[in-house]
């Protein structure tokens, strides 16, 4: 995390052992909101890690809901390897059976925004085709932009009623990912 401002306070971790060894998870907290960035396992190279990425996601949104009902807005900013919906990913009808868009993955997202949080990027472009995050290095993915949204913002409520622009920036070719910036107007 960068930020002009000095945090109240920084916490790295979730309390789940493995998760905190792997640096997933780190919360800055500020006056008027807590920003946490997010980094969700990827189950792509088998098994074994779409494992614990689904034992991730069970355990980060007991996690997660804790922050729901607090008086002080959160937003969960990151890499979740998941796309939520169908205009979320190139060729949805391929994918599938895919880690990343797995119906189970899919339904946890859905779970997630149902304790609580929006998806504050959508909110913004609600129905709007082809907008990515991610491009595999392969086959000229990002020239010919068939991606994957992976990377969200999701907020409470209240936080995400107070975001005013959301883009993601894909005028910063610096890897594989693009940022997505949401603009609040706090």
């Amino acid at each position: 995390m960068y930020s002009k401002t000095k945090p109240i306070k920084v916490e790295e971790g979730m309390g789940v052992d493995w998760v905190d060894q792997e640096g997933r998870v780190i919360m800055a907290e500020y006056d008027k909101f807590r920003v946490f960035s997010i980094y969700a396992p990827s189950g792509t190279t088998g098994d074994i890690r779409q494992d614990m990425k689904m034992d991730f996601l069970d355990k980060f949104i007991k996690y997660g809901r804790q922050f729901v009902d607090d008086p002080k807005p959160s937003v969960f900013c990151g890499d979740f390897n998941i796309c939520h919906t169908e205009i979320d990913i190139h060729n949805p009808s391929k994918q599938h059976k895919t880690s990343g868009f797995l119906p189970e993955e899919r339904q946890w997202v859905t779970d997630f925004l149902n304790t609580g949080f929006e998806d504050v990027f959508r909110n913004l472009h609600p129905g709007k085709e082809d907008l990515y995050s991610w491009w595999s290095h392969r086959a000229a993915s990002k020239e010919r932009n068939k991606g994957w949204r992976i990377d969200y913002h999701l907020a409470t409520r209240e936080l995400a009623t107070k975001a005013v622009n959301a883009e993601i920036e894909m005028k910063w070719d610096l890897s594989d990912h693009a940022p997505v910036s949401i603009q609040y107007d706090l």
